[in-house]
């Protein structure tokens, strides 16, 4: 994508985006609501015209190759829409009819770990089931690239392992894929490079570990004030304090001298006469990162 622009009115929603994905990774476009990871992912589909910019999907353009495009990738929505009144193996057969080529019902139900499940309607699987169905069927058409747009949101923990267990399988095969999610551990275990985006922009990208080495540091520290006041204009000012955030009654420091600034703070907080609760040292996540950059939790506004 180059220059991407798509605009509703007089709001751009995606302002200005550029984007590569490299054949044979698995990349995660992450953002709070309303940041345009949707949007984006439907003018590479073709659903969406932009207003402005290129979109190019396996060297053909959107949207005028939107046909032969459609054919070479799989989509799986956050929530997919399926008859429910048909099998999982019947509703496979649906759209692997959709397709030239492809595999075939019961592989496309073992890769999915469905196979005792082919006979169930699609009224009776549970969330994590239809889910995995959703990508069987993304995968109908043994696509090149797989776009899923945050594919584990609603369900438990078990379902969302098993579902990440299968895209783990499909970039191990070779595919190319695209996704969205509110979850920082998902995106952690799943992606090789993480690309966040806010109001439409890229305003980071690189690996986990680049971007946690680039905007936090290695290590958090955690102090939590029980009684009395401790500045954070005070802590984000010690020697090796690279971010400063409050979390409550907690205040976190990204750092890459985690002992030095924790006895620093400590020392901090006795001058201050704050009576500190717990404290403690922590790897620094992806999390702490995207609260960085877009200066607001996940699933904000």
């Amino acid at each position: 994508m180059r220059g991407l622009v798509k605009r509703y009115g007089d709001r751009n929603v995606v302002d200005g985006l550029d984007l590569d994905v490299e054949a044979g990774t698995t990349v995660g476009l992450l953002g709070p609501n309303g940041a345009g990871k949707t949007t984006t992912l439907e003018m590479i589909q073709g659903l969406t015209t932009p207003t402005a910019g290129t979109v190019e999907v396996l060297g053909l353009a959107q949207p005028r190759d939107r046909e032969a495009i459609a054919r070479r990738i799989g989509v799986a929505l956050q929530d997919t829409s399926l008859p429910e009144k048909l099998t999982a193996h019947e509703t496979l057969a649906l759209f692997r009819s959709f397709y030239d080529r492809g595999p075939d019902e019961a592989s496309l139900l073992s890769d999915v770990d469905l196979e005792r499940q082919a006979g169930t309607l699609v009224r009776a699987l549970s969330g994590g089931e239809r889910q995995r169905l959703a990508l069987a069927c993304a995968l109908a058409g043994d696509p090149e690239l797989v776009i899923l747009d945050e594919p584990t949101t609603g369900l438990d923990p078990e379902a969302r392992h098993r579902l990440w267990d299968r895209i783990e399988a499909l970039a191990r095969g070779g595919r190319t894929v695209l996704l969205t999610t509110h979850f920082m551990d998902e995106a952690t275990r799943l992606c090789d490079h993480i690309v966040v985006i806010d109001r439409g922009k890229v305003i980071a990208r690189g690996t986990t570990d680049e971007l946690v080495r680039t905007h936090v540091g290695s290590h958090v520290v955690e102090l939590e004030v029980l009684s009395g006041t401790l500045a954070a204009e005070a802590l984000a000012s010690l020697t090796g304090v690279r971010i400063s955030r409050i979390v409550g009654r907690t205040h976190r420091l990204g750092t890459d001298h985690a002992d030095d600034v924790l006895a620093r703070a400590r020392a901090l907080a006795g001058e201050s006469e704050a009576t500190l609760g717990r404290v403690a040292i922590a790897p620094a996540t992806l999390e702490d990162v995207f609260l960085v950059l877009a200066g607001r939790g996940l699933g904000d506004g």
